[in-house]
C-alpha cells in the first residue's frame, strides 16, 4: 500500500491560513521598527513630515495652500509694533542705562518721519575723565556723550532714542580708559538732511569732543570690519629711559647679574652715555639737602628714601604694615587696615607710592581727593585699627582719626566724619620734610635730563623689533602662545628723532601703525621698549618675548596714549568710488584737528604728567619692586626670572603692584 501525503495544502476557501514562526518573528519586528519611529524625535533639517518649517525657516502653512496662506498672513506693521512691545516690556525690567533718552508715546507719534541714512561720523575726543570709547550702562563714555548729542540734534528719531542698537551702531577702534583719538569713525544710521546738522551735533557736546564730519556710506559700511589698519601715537617724557637708581633693588641686582653673566663690560658700555648720571645727580640736587640735615638725620632720611618705595596704595585697599603703629618692641605685630577710597583717587606721598616706612608717610594727600591725616603717635599696642566708610554722599570729605578708647575695644582706632570741623595739616618734622624735599629734588633732576642721541639710536633701533608679524601673547591678557589671534601685523613703529619741550620736561612722540592690536598691547609695547634701553638690556630680549615663555611686562599709563587715525584706503579705492561716495579720511580736517590735539589733547597730557608724575610714579615702582618676574631685563635673561634665591625677595604679581591691584581700563582690545 502506497504511503498517503499527510500535509495539508491550505486553499483559498478555507480561510486564512496559520502564520508560520518566521511570519511571527517578521511581524514582531516590523512593530517594534514603528514603536521606534514614534519615539524618535523630529528631524529639524529639511521639510518633512515632522517639520513643516522646511530649510529655510518659514512660516508653518498647516494645511492652507500658498494662495490662501499669504492672503492670510495679516498686517506686517501690526505684528512689528507687537513685537516692540514685547520688546519694550523686556527692556523695562532691566536697569535703564543712563545714555538712554526717553520720550513718551505721545511725542514719538507727533515727530515726523524721516529718512535714515547708512554714514560715517568722523569725530576726536580727549578721552580724560570718560571710562573708554565703548557705550557703557552705568559710566560715562565717549559713545555714551555722542549719542545724546545726536539725540539732541535731531539726528536720531525719538523712538530710536533709547537704545543705540536700532541705529546700529559700530564703532572702529574701541579705546581704554583715558585714552584720546584726534580721529576715530564710527558708522550708523543717522537723519542728517539738516545741512548744519554737524555743527547742532557740536553745540551739544562738551569741548572734549568733536564731530569733524559725516560722510554717506553704503548700506553695507562697517567702520570696524572695514577699517585696513590704525595709527597710535604715545608721549612718553625721555626721563623715562634713564636708568634705575643705583641704590634701588632693581639697580643692584642688573650689576649683581651682569657679574654673574659674566656681562659687566657689555652692560656698562650700553649704559655708557649715562655712566655719571645718578652720582651728577647726587652732587647736584642731593647732597645740599642731606648737609643741611642734622647728622643724626642722615641714615634714616636716605634709608626711608630708597627702601620699600615700592609699597602701593591701590584704589580700594590700603594694607598698613604694624610697623607705622608701633611703640616699643612691637615692631612684628602685624595690623591691617581697609579703607574704601572713592575711585580714582590714590593715597601717595610727594612723588610716588605710599611708602611703607613711617617717616615718609604722616602727612598723605590724594590726588584731587579728601586729604587723609592719621594721628598715631603714642599710642600703645593698638588691637586693633578699625575705619569706618570714609565717604557719604552729601557729607563732607574731611575726615580725621582719633583714638577713641571704649569699654569693649580698648585702643580701638575709628575715622569720624567731621562736618563741620576742618583738619588741620599736620606738622611735618624735619625728617619727613627732608624726605619730601628729596623726593622733589629727585623729580627735579629728572626733568632736567635731555637725551643722548646714543640712547635715541637705541629706542629707535628697539621698536624696528615689531615689524611684521608677531605673537603677541606676553603684551595682552587671556592670550597664551598657541592662540593664532595673538598674531599681529606691525607695519612701522618709528620714533621722531625731534624731542618736545614742554615746560622743564622733554617728550618723545612714537607712532605705531597696525592692523589690529590687542587689550594693553601699545602700552605694554612702549613699556617693553623703555625698560629695555633703562635697563642696559640687550635688544633680543624683545624678539625673547614672542617665544613660549611667559614674563610680566607693566604697561605704561594710558594718558600718553591717543588714537591718530584709522586707514580705510581699500574701501575708499573700491566701494566708494563705484557707488558715487566721497572717501572717508581726516585729510581736509587736518587744521582743526591739529588745533584740537594741542589744546584738548596735548596739554591736557602734559598738564596731568606735572600734577601728578605718572610715569615717574610707574617706573620707580618697578625700580622698587622687590621681585624676580622683572629680572629678564639682567643680563642672565629669562633664566633670571626662574630662580629666585634671596630670601628677602617676595614674589608678588607685578602688575598689581605697579597698577595699584586693578586695571584702570575696560575689558576689552584697544580695536575691538
Amino acid at each position: 500500500m502506497d504511503s498517503m501525503d499527510t500535509s495539508v495544502t491550505p486553499s483559498r476557501a478555507s480561510g486564512p491560513a496559520t502564520p508560520s514562526l518566521d511570519s511571527n518573528a517578521t511581524m514582531d519586528a516590523s512593530r517594534e521598527n514603528r514603536s521606534r519611529e514614534q519615539a524618535r524625535p523630529p528631524h529639524r533639517s529639511g521639510r518633512g513630515r515632522d517639520n513643516p518649517r522646511g530649510r529655510g525657516g518659514g512660516r508653518q502653512r498647516k494645511e492652507m495652500g500658498r494662495t490662501e496662506w499669504s492672503r492670510n498672513k495679516g498686517d506686517r506693521r501690526a505684528r512689528n509694533d507687537a513685537e516692540a512691545v514685547k520688546r519694550q516690556k523686556v527692556s523695562d525690567e532691566r536697569e535703564r542705562p543712563i545714555y538712554a533718552v526717553d520720550f513718551s508715546k505721545e511725542d514719538i507719534e507727533a515727530e515726523e518721519r524721516r529718512p535714515k541714512r547708512k554714514v560715517a561720523v568722523m569725530i576726536g575726543y580727549s578721552g580724560s575723565g570718560y571710562k573708554g570709547m565703548q557705550l557703557n550702562d552705568k559710566e560715562k563714555t565717549i559713545e555714551g556723550d555722542l549719542f545724546g548729542a545726536f539725540v539732541a540734534a535731531g539726528a536720531v528719531s525719538k523712538a530710536n532714542a533709547n537704545d543705540p542698537k536700532k541705529s546700529s551702531l559700530v564703532r572702529c577702534a574701541r579705546t581704554d580708559k583715558g585714552v584720546h583719538a584726534a580721529g576715530n569713525v564710527i558708522s550708523m544710521k543717522l537723519i542728517i538732511d539738516d545741512k548744519d546738522i554737524v555743527q547742532r551735533i557740536n553745540d551739544n557736546l562738551s569741548p572734549q569732543i568733536r564731530v569733524w564730519g559725516i560722510e554717506r556710506a553704503n548700506s553695507s559700511f562697517s567702520a570696524y570690519q572695514l577699517c585696513d589698519s590704525r595709527i597710535y601715537e604715545y608721549l612718553i617724557p625721555t626721563h623715562c629711559f634713564l636708568p634705575p637708581h643705583p641704590d634701588s633693588f632693581l639697580g643692584k641686582k642688573l650689576v649683581e647679574l651682569a657679574d654673574e653673566a659674566g656681562d659687566r663690560e657689555g652692560y656698562e658700555a650700553r649704559q655708557k652715555d649715562l655712566a655719571t648720571f645718578w652720582s651728577e645727580t647726587e652732587e647736584q640736587y642731593i647732597q645740599p639737602i642731606l648737609n643741611a640735615l642734622d647728622p643724626s638725620l642722615r641714615y634714616s632720611v636716605l634709608e626711608a628714601l630708597h627702601e620699600n618705595e615700592s609699597r602701593k596704595v591701590t584704589k580700594a585697599i590700603v594694607p598698613v604694615d604694624a610697623s607705622e603703629i608701633k611703640t616699643g618692641p612691637e615692631r612684628d605685630q602685624k595690623v591691617e587696615r581697609d579703607k574704601v577710597l572713592p575711585e580714582g583717587d590714590w593715597v601717595m606721598g610727594l612723588d610716588g607710592p605710599l611708602d611703607s616706612n613711617p617717616t615718609a608717610n604722616s602727612a598723605l594727600p590724594t590726588s584731587d581727593g579728601p586729604k587723609i591725616r592719621s594721628e598715631l603717635a603714642g599710642l600703645e599696642k593698638p588691637d586693633e585699627i578699625k575705619l569706618e566708610e570714609l565717604m557719604t554722599s552729601g557729607k563732607s570729605s574731611e575726615v580725621k582719626l582719633e583714638a577713641l578708647e571704649t569699654p569693649e575695644k580698648p585702643g580701638e582706632i575709628k575715622i569720624e566724619e567731621q562736618e563741620t570741623k576742618l583738619l588741620k595739616p599736620k606738622q611735618l618734622s624735619p625728617e619727613e620734610t627732608a624726605i619730601r624735599e628729596l623726593k622733589a629734588a629727585y623729580i627735579k633732576a629728572k626733568k632736567a635730563y635731555r637725551i643722548h642721541p646714543d640712547r635715541l639710536a637705541r629706542i629707535k633701533s628697539s621698536l624696528f623689533r615689531y615689524i611684521g608679524t608677531k605673537n603677541y601673547h606676553n603684551y595682552t591678557i587671556q592670550k597664551n602662545f598657541r592662540d593664532p589671534s595673538s598674531k599681529r601685523i606691525i607695519k612701522t613703529f618709528v620714533v621722531n628723532e625731534k624731542p618736545i619741550l614742554i615746560g622743564d620736561t622733554e617728550w618723545l612722540s612714537l607712532k605705531v601703525h597696525g592692523q589690529s592690536f590687542m587689550m594693553h598691547q601699545i602700552r605694554k609695547m612702549v613699556s617693553m621698549v623703555a625698560l629695555v634701553v633703562r635697563c642696559g638690556c640687550h635688544e633680543g630680549r624683545i624678539q625673547d618675548s614672542y617665544m613660549a615663555d611667559k614674563i610680566v611686562i607693566p604697561k605704561a599709563p594710558g594718558l600718553g596714549l591717543l588714537l591718530e587715525r584709522p586707514v580705510f584706503d581699500s574701501y575708499n579705492a573700491k566701494m566708494a568710488g563705484q557707488n558715487d561716495r566721497n572717501p572717508i579720511g581726516f585729510k581736509k580736517y587736518e587744521k582743526e584737528m591739529e588745533e584740537f590735539k594741542q589744546r584738548e589733547i596735548y596739554e591736557r597730557i602734559f598738564r596731568e604728567e606735572e600734577r601728578d608724575n605718572q610715569f615717574h610714579i610707574m617706573f620707580s615702582s618697578i625700580d622698587n619692586l622687590r621681585t624676580s618676574q622683572l629680572l629678564y631685563l639682567s643680563s642672565m635673561g629669562i633664566a633670571a626670572t626662574k630662580e629666585d634665591g634671596n630670601g628677602d625677595v617676595t614674589e608678588i604679581k607685578v602688575e598689581e603692584a605697579v597698577d595699584g591691584g586693578s586695571s584702570d581700563d575696560d575689558e576689552h582690545p584697544e580695536d575691538g
